[in-house]
């Protein structure tokens, strides 16, 4: 039996979402309708994001970079980045520690930072 790229994603969103539901943790959503767009992002990383994973987006002393494959989609589904600005989220792929919530933004400002970032990770073969 043959599992699709789409049916490998919803698992992978119901995983996170479940595991959030069992945490007691609301998922952000966006504002219906919301067309994520990684022109908006940029500045949105860039003050909100950028002292820990890079201006660049390949890491810093202090967090680890979004452009490298565990970042992919398939991996860290946008849920997850939505997740991880609202909760933080315990350190589990890197020494950097417990990433905290990021304060100040909001979920449409997470989709438009995770547009950005799904952007550069495609440029750089993520996919």
């Amino acid at each position: 039996m043959r599992t699709s790229r789409a049916s490998v994603m919803l698992l992978a969103v119901a995983v996170l979402a479940g595991g959030a539901w069992a945490q007691g943790m609301q998922i952000p959503k966006p504002s219906p309708g919301l067309m994520p767009n990684p022109t908006a992002g940029k500045p949105l990383f860039e003050t909100h994001c950028a002292s820990c994973h890079g201006t660049d987006l390949k890491g810093s002393d202090k967090g680890p970079p979004l452009i490298h494959k565990i970042y992919e989609p398939a991996h860290h589904g946008d849920v997850a980045f939505q997740l991880a600005a609202r909760n933080g989220t315990r350190a589990h792929h890197w020494q950097f520690g417990d990433m905290p919530p990021v304060p100040g933004v909001s979920a449409d400002d997470v989709a438009h930072i995770t547009a950005y970032v799904r952007m550069h990770q495609r440029r750089a073969g993520i996919r």
